[in-house]
């Protein structure tokens, strides 16, 4: 591994962004060869985190993992599942409490809170520790074998990708962040195999808060985060194949032909969109991998989520009339207006 020295030239050093550490571990849990994965959350996504962990658990039964979740808050309730998970599946499961004070600064959406940023933290934190880490958002279910990935040579590229959408959108994301280099491929970053020597060279963190602290650069991007890592690493990155990052919109059900992407072959699943596998009104076939993980984790007895604001509520509505529910989406659409206006 690099010396660690380089760490003083890191703009989130893990001491100044890390609060706390809590380690839940069974008592059998060897960390010789595991194979670590992180993901970056708010509390909006602790039942996603949760369930993707099980996941990884279940179709990868003969795998050693250590598992680690960043999150800027989270109670004892929350705390005791993790150690639940933990203990049930003899992993090691370590959260990490992340202190946003330096990452509030930087611009945020509708959609997506400072938590986008926690991936930064996250490369920058393995440093020294581990050669190789794997970033995953908790929208992610993993359906497959993760052997090939695990040992995949990065041959010297900061991260393993799988480029989003088409040869069209690749191009509409070159001109519009003014970078003819995406042409090639533009992608996604829900799903990173992360060098973590490799990032530290490249100062991929640094890079990223310096660009994000410059509103000429921001007032082009429509994916904060996910702009940006394109921007850094077009040229420093190994494209993988799709199926280690199947996109999937659970609204793309309310169309008439909906072409379902997620195959046998496919390892994991990224429900992208604003409906996720967790929300109540995302009955399908495509959210079944999402719900068998959630009855084999200590979630399983957590009741799926309620539209909590209008933009739910209208999806939540779509989705009941498209599963022939009118009289439940007729409530929903009366919820919809009440959150709309008198609220």
């Amino acid at each position: 591994m690099i010396e660690t020295e380089y760490m003083n030239t890191l703009t989130l050093k893990p001491e100044e962004t890390i609060k706390k550490n809590i380690s839940f571990t069974s008592a059998d849990f060897s960390d010789k060869n595991a194979f670590h994965i992180a993901y970056g959350i708010d509390r909006n996504f602790l039942l996603g985190c949760g369930v993707s962990i099980a996941s990884v658990l279940i179709t990868n039964p003969n795998r050693n993992f250590h598992f680690h979740v960043f999150i800027d808050e989270i109670n004892d309730m929350e705390t005791d599942k993790f150690s639940q998970l933990a203990e049930s599946y003899n992993v090691c499961i370590d959260i990490h409490i992340v202190d946003c004070k330096k990452l509030k600064e930087l611009p945020t959406t509708k959609n997506w809170s400072v938590a986008m940023y926690f991936r930064f933290v996250i490369g920058d934190y393995f440093f020294g520790k581990q050669d190789k880490i794997l970033y995953l958002d908790a929208d992610v279910i993993c359906n497959g074998d993760l052997s090939e990935l695990i040992t995949l040579n990065l041959n010297g590229k900061v991260s393993a990708v799988v480029k989003e959408r088409d040869e069209h959108w690749w191009s509409l994301r070159a001109e519009s962040l003014e970078c003819p280099e995406l042409e090639k491929g533009y992608f996604n970053s829900g799903v990173l195999l992360l060098n973590v020597n490799e990032w530290a060279q490249f100062s991929v963190s640094t890079k990223a808060l310096e660009m994000l602290s410059n509103h000429a650069i921001t007032k082009k991007l429509s994916y904060m985060d996910q702009d940006i890592l394109n921007l850094i690493l077009f040229n420093n990155v190994k494209f993988v194949d799709r199926i280690y990052n199947t996109q999937f919109s659970i609204n793309y059900e309310l169309k008439k032909n909906c072409i379902n992407p997620i195959t046998e072959s496919t390892v994991f699943i990224h429900y992208v969109g604003p409906t996720k596998p967790w929300h109540e009104w995302a009955n399908y076939k495509s959210t079944t991998p999402f719900l068998e993980a959630k009855k084999l984790s200590p979630w399983n007895n957590n009741s799926l989520l309620k539209p909590t604001n209008s933009n739910y509520a209208r999806y939540c509505a779509k989705h009941k009339f498209k599963q022939h529910k009118p009289f439940s989406a007729l409530l929903t659409y009366a919820y919809y207006f009440y959150l709309k206006v008198v609220r």
